[in-house]
């Protein structure tokens, strides 16, 4: 992740038009296909939804054809239904998507993903701020 890889101020309608939105972006960045992005997403969530809870949520997915694995932090100006665990409404969201193979070691990077966006400082510091390049240091600031 980089820090143009933060995007403040999202507005979405719903958790299929956030889904589209930040399949149209990875789909810019990484040069894959927009529709395989959001296929892939969206079948994922079928599988149950990956709001964490905390108005929090993680989609993820392999991408066949990506070389390396890609995130986007993103805050939303409003929060959207995402059909999260909690039942609460979803305001940030770390998009995740990885190359299909070697998902084992993919699993430890959502698992640090969450770990990161379990933190209260760092999602304080999410929500709060108006500069993406403090949200993206909070964000990749390990507290191990």
């Amino acid at each position: 992740m980089k820090p143009d890889d933060v995007l403040i101020g999202v507005s979405a309608s719903s958790k299929g038009r956030l889904l589209q939105q930040l399949s149209e972006r990875a789909a810019r960045a990484l040069g894959v296909s927009e529709h395989d992005i959001l296929a892939a997403l969206t079948n994922r969530e079928a599988l149950g939804s990956t709001g964490i809870g905390a108005g929090i949520a993680i989609p993820h997915a392999p991408i066949a054809d990506l070389e390396r694995p890609f995130a986007l932090l993103v805050r939303l100006t409003e929060p959207i239904e995402f059909d999260a665990i909690d039942d609460e409404p979803v305001d940030i969201v770390c998009l995740i998507l990885t190359p299909p193979e070697g998902q084992a070691k993919y699993l430890k990077l959502l698992s640090n993903v969450a770990k990161q966006l379990r933190s209260a400082d760092v999602v304080k510091e999410i929500r709060s701020t108006s500069e993406a390049e403090h949200i993206y240091s909070a964000f990749t600031r390990c507290d191990d």
